[in-house]
């Protein structure tokens, strides 16, 4: 019989509504339930693509003398940190404090007023390398909380006053200067793996905001180290297996330092992110690759993400059915070489195994591979048809295999990246469909997720809001989305929209000396109200809000926008150059406030004004904005007294409303705001390889 979760809209508290547990969701009602039965909470947080999160509840959550037990002697509630990462948040604080790591799944004992006392992550069924079983534990916990209540009670305490006492000011205010942006670059310079690619060992992850530093970096100094960094790490990483050589799309990251086997689950977030970061690669150097892995990551996510609603799905499962009716990680993405050959036949089997790295002895589980596209020799080098084809009969037949699971939830910040990602790549490469599909994204977003006061939703699902706050994040990453699309389609409602989120953000969000709170001032009150600048899978909500604060006010000239959007990045300052790689974000804004950003606007019609305005859109100068109509028109504020030179369309470049005099020149303009050194006019057929 169904739980309590079955009235969720979360897929993955869905995922639990039939285990014999009996769930709670994060509610008040719990909290009264465990005070008025004197038993403690236990609080299980998790994402439906997490794998752990999948073995830990087939392992526990669906054993009848688990569940019982649980049942008995807890109130248990189950979270998904992708629908509250406020509340993943303020635990997970606290498990790496107490335990110095962390990860999904999240096992936290609570008090009724929601204290935490015990942590851990995933619990194994039986005692394994060190770990207790799941049932050791919760019988730990209930003879602790019915024999030793006091100091029980004792240890909440101090944890949730220590917690309290961990709120983070902006340092000095100031954003980071030349020096601290150097340093960040040297710091970043020493963890590189230089035969690899990327920072630091395994497990190796994508560093895709440490990249848009580099990029807007050498961009800004012609700093050529920073661009072999960004460039051969983007390489590495689409040769390798974190990318689907078939389908497109990254997985989350490798388990390995070199690329080899990823683990499998694919986030929009990461997906967004990285086709970004690959069409600036474009833009800066006109490599055939990183155009090819842009528009690719681009088309999956549209393919493999989009709902009927017109968002973006949060993920794709790590699992899938591996042909038995067993569940493995992986299953759907990997070939043994018997397999090529039963699809392609001896000959292109062969083939394909020297093209995608395919051994007998396999680079993954049970003899099979994972493919990766190490540079083309031979035949791979020069046969592009033969290689097209066999692509398209693997993707065609890996098609027909047990697909892993979507989670459907459209979650704003992450959508919000995927419009910013979508809308460029479209313009950059001549799509006008993944404008569309941007544009319909970000109208979801406004008929969905925000209401009549200018509050966002975090989530929504099958076209309905979820009941869970907007987070400082999605405030910042859509009004990110929002204002890349502004720039795209010309449409000015974008930035008002864009706006209203902003405004939102110095009203509710802003704390004393540009300190920023993850959650609204009059937000659920937890047991402490979280507050975190550094970035990790995502721009935190702290340097999201930063960028697209810094670039709302280059379009608005709006001094309240621009001095929230400095004082935020004082904290920047003072970690960029202790640990640039948990900022990589902030830094790449920081860029863009010592470039200016360059205010750009384009005014005329036809085509003149056509390569003026894609000049603007290819311009490399950090954080640049784009403005572009016709002369007259309020359509954006940087139009306003713009005219037409000598009755022709003209180019205005600015920084901090100081302008150069205009140009009717598409070349004079990309020389001007550094683009790449190639035709801009040719509508996104890059000549330079790569």
């Amino acid at each position: 019989m169904p739980n309590r979760l079955a009235q969720a809209t979360s897929p993955y508290l869905l995922q639990h509504a039939d285990n014999p547990v009996d769930w709670w969701s994060w509610e008040a009602g719990a909290f009264e339930e465990a005070r008025r039965r004197g038993v403690p909470v236990l609080l299980s947080v998790g994402y439906s693509a997490c794998h752990w999160c999948h073995v830990m509840a087939h392992e526990s959550f669906e054993d009848d003398a688990t569940a019982a037990y649980m049942n008995e002697h807890f109130v248990s509630v189950k979270v998904d940190r992708e629908e509250r990462p406020d509340v993943d948040a303020v635990y997970m604080e606290a498990v790496q404090a107490a335990t110095g790591h962390g990860g999904w799944p999240m096992t936290v004992f609570l008090d009724a007023d929601a204290r935490p006392f015990y942590f851990g992550t995933y619990f194994p069924p039986e005692p394994r390398s060190g770990m207790p079983s799941f049932s050791q534990v919760l019988e730990g916990v209930t003879a602790a909380w019915r024999d030793r209540r006091e100091e029980v009670a004792e240890v909440a305490g101090r944890i949730v006053t220590e917690l309290a006492g961990r709120s983070l000011a902006s340092g000095d205010a100031t954003p980071p200067g030349e020096a601290e942006l150097a340093q960040a670059l040297l710091g970043l310079t020493r963890d590189y793996d230089a035969q690899a690619g990327g920072f630091g060992g395994a497990p190796k992850f994508p560093p895709s905001m440490a990249l848009e530093f580099l990029l807007r970096h050498h961009a800004r100094t012609g700093a050529e180290g920073a661009l072999r960094m960004a460039a051969d790490t983007c390489e590495a990483m689409a040769r390798g297996g974190l990318y689907d050589q078939l389908g497109g799309g990254f997985a989350r990251y490798s388990v390995d330092r070199a690329w080899v086997v990823p683990h499998f689950e694919k986030m929009l977030y990461d997906n967004a992110l990285l086709c970004r970061v690959y069409a600036h690669l474009w833009r800066a150097t006109g490599s055939e690759l990183a155009r090819r892995i842009a528009v690719e990551t681009a088309d999956f996510m549209v393919r493999e993400l989009r709902t009927p609603e017109g968002g973006f799905a949060s993920a794709l499962d790590a699992d899938s059915d591996d042909g038995s009716g067993a569940h493995a990680e992986g299953a759907y993405y990997v070939w043994s070489p018997a397999q090529l050959a039963e699809v392609l036949g001896e000959d292109d089997a062969e083939f394909a195994g020297r093209l995608f790295g395919v051994t007998p002895e396999g680079t993954f589980e049970h003899g099979t591979s994972v493919l990766r596209l190490p540079k083309p020799e031979g035949e791979a080098a020069t046969d592009s048809e033969r290689v097209a084809r066999v692509r398209e009969r693997l993707l065609g037949a890996r098609e027909r295999r047990p697909r892993p699971g979507r989670d459907d939830k459209v979650v704003a910040a992450w959508n919000g990246l995927a419009i910013a990602a979508l809308a460029e790549t479209g313009v950059y490469f001549d799509r006008p469909d993944l404008v569309e599909r941007a544009t319909e994204a970000a109208d979801l977003l406004v008929r969905v997720h925000l209401d009549e006061t200018a509050r966002l939703h975090r989530t929504s699902k099958d076209g309905r809001p979820g009941a869970s706050a907007g987070v400082l994040e999605d405030y910042g990453d859509v009004a990110e989305g929002f204002i890349a699309l502004a720039s795209v389609t010309g449409e000015g409602v974008w930035l008002e929209f864009a706006g209203l989120l902003l405004d939102g953000v110095l009203d509710r969000f802003a704390g004393e000396d540009g300190a920023l709170y993850d959650t609204a001032d009059d937000g659920e009150r937890l047991i402490r109200r979280p507050q975190d600048p550094t970035d990790n899978a995502t721009p935190s909500g702290w340097t999201a809000a930063a960028g697209a604060l810094l670039s709302y006010a280059a379009h608005t000239a709006s001094a309240r926008h621009r001095a929230a959007a400095e004082a935020a990045l004082g904290v920047v300052r003072s970690l960029g150059p202790r640990v640039p790689r948990f900022v990589g974000w902030g830094l790449a804004v920081a860029e863009a406030a010592l470039d200016g950003p360059r205010e750009v606007a384009v005014v005329g019609e036809g085509p003149t004004a056509g390569e003026l305005r894609r000049a603007a859109l290819l311009a490399t100068a950090p954080g640049a904005v784009v403005a572009a109509g016709a002369a007259g028109s309020d359509e954006f504020p940087l139009l306003v007294d713009r005219p037409l030179v000598s009755g022709e369309p003209a180019a205005y470049v600015c920084r901090h409303f100081v302008c150069e005099a205009p140009t009717p020149d598409p070349g004079a303009l990309a020389a001007a705001l550094g683009s790449g050194q190639w035709e801009v006019s040719r509508a996104g057929r890059g000549s330079a390889g790569g």
